[in-house]
C-alpha cells in the first residue's frame, strides 16, 4: 500500500510498471519491501549489507534475485524498466554505493533511472548495527563496532552526509522520496546532512513521511 500510493501521489500513477523503488534494508521489519515492489508491478532494487538476509529474502521467494554486482544491477533495472518487468533485485552491498551509483549515471548519460526512493535501515539505532558505513564493508564495519564505537559512530554520521547528498541530487531530478518512520532524516539531520525543509521550522524535514503524507 506504501508503495502503490506513493505512486499514486507523487507519480499520478495508477499502476507502477515500468517504474524504479530504490530502498534498503531486508530484514526483520523491511523484508516485505522486495515482495511489495513485484505485488505493485515495479521494479524493486532493494540494498542489504548482511548476506544473511538477502538469502533468507531470495530462499522465502520475497526477492527474485541477487547481485553485489552494481554493473549487473543497474543493468537488469534498465532491461527491466524498459519492458515493464516486475522485479525485485536484491543488491548484496550498501545503499549508498548505490545511490551514489544513480547519481553518476545520471551525470553521464542524462537518464533519471529511479522514480520512488526510500530507506529502511534500522537508522532509530544508528550507532549499534542498525546502520553500516559506506566506507566500510560489513564484516570490517561488525569489527569497528567492538574495537573503536566512537570511530564507527563518526563515520556512521559521514556516510549519512553522502546518503543524503546523492538522494537530494536525484531528487532534485524528479524522484520522489520518503521517509518510512526509521528515524533516517532524523539522524541524517544530526549528522549534519542537508535534509532541512527551506523555510520552514528545525523540526521539518524536506522529504515527507510515509504517515503523514502517503498512509494518511
Amino acid at each position: 500500500l506504501t508503495v502503490l500510493n506513493a505512486g499514486r501521489r507523487y507519480l499520478q500513477a495508477e499502476e507502477l510498471s515500468g517504474k524504479v523503488f530504490v530502498t534498503s534494508g531486508l530484514g526483520g521489519m523491511s523484508g516485505a519491501q522486495a515482495k511489495a515492489a513485484v505485488i505493485a508491478g515495479c521494479v524493486g532494487v532493494i540494498a542489504e549489507v548482511d548476506e544473511a538476509a538477502l538469502l533468507k529474502r531470495h530462499k522465502q521467494g520475497w526477492l527474485m534475485e541477487i547481485s553485489n554486482n552494481l554493473d549487473h544491477c543497474i543493468a537488469r533495472l534498465r532491461e527491466a524498466r524498459k519492458n515493464k518487468i516486475a522485479l525485485s533485485l536484491g543488491y548484496h552491498g550498501n545503499v549508498v554505493d548505490l545511490w551514489e551509483r544513480l547519481v553518476h549515471e545520471l551525470d553521464t548519460t542524462g537518464e533519471l533511472l529511479v522514480d520512488l526512493g526510500s530507506d529502511q535501515t534500522s537508522c532509530h539505532n544508528p550507532f549499534n548495527g542498525g546502520y553500516y558505513p559506506v566506507q566500510l564493508g560489513f564484516e570490517e564495519g561488525k569489527q569497528l563496532l567492538s574495537s573503536n564505537p566512537g570511530k564507527f559512530r563518526t563515520l556512521v554520521q559521514e556516510s549519512l552526509k553522502r546518503h543524503v547528498a546523492a538522494i537530494n541530487k536525484l531528487a532534485d531530478k524528479g524522484m520522489f522520496f520518503w521517509d518510512y518512520g526509521n528515524a533516517f532524516l532524523l539522524e541524517a539531520q544530526r549528522a549534519g546532512a542537508d535534509v532541512a525543509k527551506k523555510g520552514a521550522n528545525k523540526t521539518e524535514f524536506r522529504y515527507p513521511s510515509y504517515v503523514q503524507h502517503i498512509m494518511g
